[in-house]
């Protein structure tokens, strides 16, 4: 059997569209037909070769996404073909199966226990999570990771009390959701922090109370909040910004959390002093959650209405426009860009 699949060859080069040869199944394994996979900025830091040098090329890429099950290997228990499921980066409960390795023509094609910018792709058991019924595809595509990150960096990791006051820095995918966490935490005010006009309306119409230039932020954030905030969450990667995020902070209990991914080689600078004050600085690793417990809980708010991410709408590609999408999204054109893998996602 082949699969369609995106492939990074070359570090800074475009992804090559390949038809790969899928190995039988290993003990822990599953294979899934992807019907929507989710685009992520560290997918694209990735690309463009700027997490550091890459010893797996050439590979996949992808790492969230919603899919059906078409295949289990040896000793699977949690998902059984045809189940709808969510694929994550995050590891839940189920075995860790071992990386994939397709063949193209004569070349090995890497792959870990998770890729998705593919037609069906061969991924561990503990990546993969049952999809509540009512969740849309496109919402559930993002689940694995923007959606998760951002709710998990509020409802896991800053864990606000009504009336706490908090600041989003960087509202792309992953800032977007830590905005609608915090207003369903109950935070007040909100602010958004951003460069891009369009991404500040977005976030206001998810219920940000004051949106700000990132030029200006500091200034206007103290305006808001003259003591500082309770909770500042980083989810830019950019290091000067994860600076003003721990300058945003209250003294004696405020919290900076950093989320986004830097470059390579990048360094964050902070004064000793901020810390001196009382501050907490604390990092995340993709929301601290639980797949198995804390996607079942986004779903359930995504289905009682209690959260709605009309505003953010969906820009869709073919799996053949992926380097449309990665680009987009590099430049801000598309906030939540969409691979629709399989033509058999208009039937759901």
């Amino acid at each position: 059997m082949k699969t369609k699949a995106a492939v990074l060859v070359e570090l800074g080069a475009p992804l090559v569209i390949a038809e790969l040869e899928i190995p039988p199944l290993k003990p822990g394994q599953v294979l899934v037909e992807i019907l929507v996979s989710g685009v992520c900025h560290t997918q694209l830091l990735e690309c463009r070769g700027e997490r550091g040098e890459d010893s797996y090329l050439p590979h996949c890429l992808g790492h969230e996404a919603v899919g059906v099950v078409r295949e289990t290997g040896a000793s699977v228990s949690k998902v059984k073909e045809n189940d709808t499921v969510i694929l994550s980066w995050m590891k839940g409960a189920g075995l860790d199966g071992v990386g994939t390795q397709y063949r193209w023509g004569s070349r090995a094609v890497n792959a870990g226990g998770i890729t998705t910018f593919s037609r069906f792709s061969v991924v561990s058991e503990n990546r993969l999570v049952l999809m509540r019924a009512g969740v849309s595809l496109d919402d559930a595509a993002v689940l694995g990771c923007a959606l998760a990150t951002g709710f998990g960096a509020v409802f896991n990791v800053a864990k606000p009390v009504p009336g706490q006051s908090a600041v989003v820095f960087g509202v792309g995918r992953i800032g977007l959701a830590a905005v609608v966490g915090a207003v369903v935490a109950g935070c007040t005010p909100v602010i958004a922090v951003d460069v891009n006009e369009g991404k500040l309306k977005i976030a206001e119409r998810l219920g940000a109370t004051h949106t700000v230039r990132s030029e200006q932020s500091l200034e206007q954030i103290f305006r808001v909040c003259p003591k500082g905030v309770d909770f500042a969450i980083e989810a830019s990667g950019h290091p000067s910004i994860m600076t003003s995020a721990v300058r945003s902070a209250r003294s004696q209990g405020g919290t900076a959390i950093v989320v986004g991914n830097a470059r390579h080689g990048e360094v964050m600078h902070l004064d000793p002093k901020e810390l001196n004050q009382g501050k907490r600085l604390l990092g995340t690793w993709g929301g601290n959650n639980d797949p198995d417990r804390d996607f079942e809980r986004y779903c359930h708010l995504l289905n009682s209405g209690k959260i709605s991410l009309a505003p953010v709408t969906p820009r869709h590609y073919r799996l053949e426009q992926v380097n449309d999408a990665l680009a987009d999204l590099e430049n801000g054109n598309a906030v939540r860009p969409l691979l629709v893998c399989s033509d058999r996602a208009g039937q759901w």
